[in-house]
């Protein structure tokens, strides 16, 4: 059991009265006031970022065998980087699809050139095609229609006639055939099994001929006719345009497919040799001469520093609410303590990032043409400007 202690009433009653007099006598001491943050400010870490940076990679595949730039230069659009080996293909095809183009484009200009020729062909064609439709017309019209129709009946009953006679010859030879080939009933029989095939065939030839001789005119005719009124289409069609509009559609067609398919060819080839898609500094190089690279590979890096930007890395959903695009911040940078910049407000993500359980917006601000000494990737404060600020 723990004994209590006692302390004595005037041991007391003296430590209080000498603290009384020590408090008089000892001087005040002002507590500092610490400064107090508005509710409106809001200060993030960031880090700076250039305007807009890309890993290019060639549309191609094959060896590298040329680099021809170096981390640190700086390269204007189209500018060639690295180029690749194997493009001999691509080089062919393109070689021939220009080739091509070549024949289109000078067959679509004889044709222009042609117009008046064309058109004097085409009149004459017309000219040709009325005078055998006439010519078809008068054959037609000199038919005696109804005694071809008759010729016709004729030789058709004159076929079943001779059919029947070949019929009776055959049946009566059939009774023989067994006989010795000498047989005088037989080779009779033979004979007139011969005479009726015969009769048989020209009835048929002649029935054709009576059928053809009412059916070719008729034939003939319809050809001429077709024939007339194609050449006629042709003509006006040529009148009304200066051409043949189907065969200058036609050669059209060939001369556009030739130079979509240069256009391609000459697509197919660039893809072997990387080049820059804008203005800007080369920061990186990640291949060696002869390793064979593919679109699958980052080959070098390219970044725009003309103008600088901030990105924020910490800026919580509580604190986004407090900025907008347009609003002012004041940068400082850890590296460059003596520096002091002012960024404005570009994009404010719209998506958000987790990150250690807090939900994280990060915001772009664009800096006015800074200090050469900036560089990508420097740790940045921001402090967001009040509204009314």
């Amino acid at each position: 059991m723990k004994k209590k202690l006692w302390i004595p009433l005037s041991l007391v009653i003296f430590l209080l009265l000498s603290g009384c007099k020590t408090a008089q006598n000892a001087p005040v001491v002002e507590t500092p006031i610490a400064d107090t943050v508005s509710p409106a400010q809001v200060i993030a870490e960031g880090h700076i970022v250039p305007a807009r940076d890309v890993w290019l990679s060639p549309g191609a595949r094959g060896p590298v065998v040329e680099i021809l730039v170096s981390e640190g230069d700086t390269v204007t659009q189209g500018q060639p980087l690295l180029r690749l080996g194997d493009s001999e293909q691509a080089q062919a095809a393109l070689e021939a699809a220009r080739a091509e183009l070549t024949t289109a484009q000078q067959a679509y200009d004889a044709f222009m050139r042609n117009a008046d020729q064309a058109k004097a062909q085409a009149w004459q064609a017309y000219m040709q095609a009325q005078t055998a439709r006439a010519q078809a017309q008068s054959a037609w019209d000199a038919l005696d229609e109804q005694a071809l129709q008759d010729d016709i009946d004729q030789t058709l009953s004159d076929v079943r006639a001779r059919e029947k006679d070949l019929q009776d010859a055959q049946d009566t030879f059939n009774r023989y055939a067994d006989l010795d080939k000498n047989n005088p009933n037989r080779k009779q029989a033979k004979t007139d099994l011969d005479k009726a095939i015969n009769d048989y065939n020209a009835a048929v030839e002649a029935w054709l001929a009576a059928q053809q001789a009412l059916d070719g005119p008729r034939a003939a005719l319809d050809a001429a006719l077709a024939a007339e009124a194609e050449a006629k289409r042709v003509y006006d069609d040529i009148l009304a345009n200066g051409y043949d509009s189907e065969q200058k559609a036609l050669l059209e067609a060939r001369l556009n497919a030739a130079k979509a398919q240069v256009s391609n060819a000459e697509y197919a080839l660039s893809q072997y040799t990387l080049s820059a898609p804008f203005d800007g500094v080369v920061t990186r190089i990640n291949v060696e001469l002869g390793q064979r690279i593919g679109p699958e590979v980052l080959a070098i890096q390219l970044a725009d520093f003309s103008t600088w930007y901030i990105e924020t890395s910490d800026l919580t959903e509580l604190e986004v609410v407090n900025v907008s695009e347009g609003q002012q911040a004041d940068i400082s940078v850890d590296a460059l303590p003596d520096l002091t910049l002012t960024g404005t407000v570009t994009k404010i993500a719209p998506v958000y990032t987790p990150k250690g359980g807090d939900i994280l917006y990060t915001v772009t601000l664009k800096l006015p043409k800074g200090d050469p000494a900036l560089r990508w990737g420097m740790t940045v404060e921001v402090t967001f400007q009040s509204n009314g600020q």
